[in-house]
C-alpha cells in the first residue's frame, strides 16, 4: 500500500463515517433499526415461557388435589384399616422404631432407608401413662434449678 492509496482509504472512511452520521441524524429508518435492535427475549416468549410454567404448576396441583381426593398416601391415617400405628421413636432423621398393631399382634418394627426389619412381636397390650407434661428433660431442668436456689440461699 502507497502513501496516496493509504490516504484514499482514510479519506473514504472518513466520508462513510460522515454519512452514516448524516443519515442517523436524518433519522434513516435503515440505520436506526440496525442500531436498536439488541439481542434479547421478544415479549411473546416471555408470554408463553410464563403460560407454560402456570400449566404446569396447574398440573402439579391438580395431581396433588385428586390424590387427597381418592385417600392415596392415608393408610395409616385415621386408622382406617387393620393396621395402626402405636407409637414411634426417632433414633436419627433417617431412622425409626415403630409399634404397629395389627389385629391383636404389636410389632415393633426399624425403619432405615431402603429396609424394614421385624426387631419383636408382642400381643397386644396397653401402652403406660405418659411420663407428665414436662417428661424426663422437664424433671431434670426441676432439681437443676432446685439445686442452684438451694446453693444461692
Amino acid at each position: 500500500m502507497t502513501r496516496s492509496d493509504s490516504t484514499l482509504h482514510t479519506v473514504r472512511s472518513r466520508h462513510h463515517a460522515a454519512a452514516l452520521l448524516a443519515a442517523m441524524v436524518a433519522g434513516a429508518p435503515s440505520f436506526a433499526a440496525e442500531a436498536s435492535a439488541t439481542p434479547g427475549v421478544s415479549l411473546g416468549t416471555m408470554v408463553q415461557t410464563f403460560l407454560g410454567l402456570i400449566f404446569i404448576l396447574a398440573l402439579f396441583l391438580g395431581a396433588a388435589w385428586l390424590a387427597r381426593r381418592l385417600g392415596a398416601g392415608n393408610a395409616f391415617a385415621g386408622n382406617k384399616g387393620p393396621l395402626k400405628i402405636v407409637g414411634g421413636v426417632s433414633l436419627s432423621p433417617r431412622e425409626r422404631i415403630l409399634l404397629l398393631e395389627i389385629e391383636g399382634t404389636w410389632l415393633v418394627v426399624g425403619v432405615s432407608p431402603g429396609q424394614m426389619r421385624t426387631l419383636h412381636t408382642l400381643p397386644k397390650g396397653t401402652l403406660p401413662p405418659p411420663a407428665g407434661k414436662e417428661g424426663q428433660f422437664g424433671h431434670w431442668l426441676q432439681q437443676f434449678r432446685n439445686r442452684h436456689d438451694d446453693a444461692s440461699h
